[in-house]
């Protein structure tokens, strides 16, 4: 994983864990092939709401940050919720 990838995955790490009630239950999933970077955010059931945000605006901003970080690098950016 490059260290751009690795920079954003803690980000996202460190934006999930702060929203959530029990931040010892999330887990992250990355996936970086090519120039796509995928990161699946895993919380408990009842934080989900609180990462996704009412009517999803939680989770964009964490999208929007993310992408943000990669800067000028080719790097495209997804951040997913598992249900």
């Amino acid at each position: 994983m490059s260290e751009c990838a690795e920079r954003i995955e803690a980000l996202v790490t460190f934006l999930a864990t702060s929203l959530v009630d029990n931040p010892d239950q999330v887990a992250m999933d990355s996936d970086e092939e090519g120039d796509q970077l995928n990161i699946t955010i895993q919380v408990a059931e009842e934080d989900t709401g609180k990462i996704i945000g009412r009517s999803g605006r939680t989770i964009k901003s964490i999208r929007t940050l993310a992408r943000a970080a990669a800067g000028d690098s080719p790097l495209l950016v997804e951040v997913d919720v598992k249900d």
